[in-house]
């Protein structure tokens, strides 16, 4: 059963997804033979440690990591990660939490970097028994501010973020790290979306690499910890712990072992490519409206695409009323709407078709009158 026979089926809402990895509308689509290997392991029993094994010796070739974990996602993963760093290996503590029974439970994390991605990440702190001390302010936070926040009594990890949605950019993640590993503090990345800079996060000289599989790498919803061997031996032991309920199914791991083989045999020039000329034809399309200009967006964290960023000039209200007209239309067309108060969207076109980057083009057009 293909994509539109499903919506029939259930009489639901065709999507065109110009919004980028967002989670209300399921994140990625995975290829035909991602999604059949994951079809197939359905069928299949499997004793999951050895699955674990396998996909802990095949992130760290691809990834260049000691060792690697695979958790049902990256929320799951920080408050597994967080866990492992109050209880360790004594299995009394992982029984107990998330009381931390009088054990150091305080996490770093610079004010900036305590993102809301659908929920606050603070909550995923929380879950884990664990309280936040954030470092620096909403504006910044140098390595200075982080030496003082890990002085403080009680701090048992650093907590740091890489993404756009930061209040920052301009982070120093190598100094941060180093300031916490002169205290024998683990510290964890949260770099959900960027599986493409796993080489560039792990060369922080972090413990942990959170990423997400079901973004980029397009397999079935899962969480990647890929680091020491020393902290994902404590990741792993809290599964009899807080981490039971975030354990991934069979199909989730058969299906990342499925993408890692799509990775590798992707050329990444030639996909660089693919994604350059989707963005310059819809950057030619959508600026020879008068009532549009279109850009490139390169990623401010580094990701290897760029984005189309429109700017109306009608304003904030044209912006707005377009976004809304979009997502209201059939197909539904979502794009990213955090520039609205600016009279900008922005359009992510990773995973479209080049027909789908032709029908966003079109609808926006339409959707401005003098166009």
């Amino acid at each position: 059963m293909n994509l539109d026979n499903l919506h029939l089926k259930y009489d639901l809402t065709p999507v065109i997804n110009a919004a980028g990895s967002f989670t209300p509308l399921g994140v990625s689509r995975s290829s035909e033979p991602v999604a059949q290997r994951t079809a197939q392991a359905l069928r299949e029993f499997f004793v999951i440690d050895e699955l674990q094994s396998v996909a802990s010796a095949q992130l760290s070739d691809l990834c260049g990591c000691e060792a690697a974990a695979v958790t049902h996602c990256v929320s799951a993963a920080i408050t597994q990660a967080v866990a492992a760093c109050i209880a360790g290996t004594d299995a009394d503590a992982i029984a107990a939490l998330p009381d931390a029974q009088g054990r150091a439970n305080a996490v770093v994390i610079p004010e900036g970097h305590c993102v809301h991605y659908g929920h606050p990440l603070l909550t995923d702190i929380r879950l884990a028994g664990a309280t936040a001390i954030q470092a620096g302010s909403h504006a910044s936070c140098s390595t200075e501010d982080i030496e003082q926040a890990l002085a403080q009594p009680g701090v048992c990890g650093l907590l740091l973020v890489s993404s756009r949605l930061t209040a920052f950019q301009d982070f120093d993640h190598h100094g941060a790290v180093a300031a916490a590993r002169r205290r024998g503090i683990p510290t964890i990345i949260d770099g959900a979306a960027q599986d493409m800079r796993i080489p560039d996060l792990l060369a922080t000289g972090a413990d942990a690499v959170l990423v997400s599989a079901h973004k980029y790498l397009a397999s079935p919803t899962a969480g990647l910890v890929l680091g020491s061997r020393a902290f994902i031996e404590r990741f792993r032991l809290q599964e009899v712990g807080i981490g039971r309920g975030m354990k991934p199914s069979k199909e989730a791991i058969v299906g990342v072992l499925a993408a890692l083989e799509e990775r590798r045999g992707q050329d990444p020039a030639q996909w660089r490519q693919e994604q350059d000329h989707k963005v310059a034809t819809a950057v030619a399309l959508l600026d020879a409206c008068p009532e549009l200009q279109a850009t490139a967006q390169i990623d401010p964290v580094g990701m290897p695409f760029q984005r189309v960023q429109v700017t109306f000039k009608g304003g904030a209200g044209v912006a707005r009323s377009t976004a809304k007209v979009l997502k209201a239309g059939r197909p539904s067309i979502w794009v990213m709407e955090h520039l609205l108060d600016q009279g900008v969207i922005v359009l992510e076109l990773v995973a479209l078709s080049k027909a789908e980057v032709m029908t966003v083009c079109e609808t926006i057009a339409a959707s401005v009158p003098i166009c």
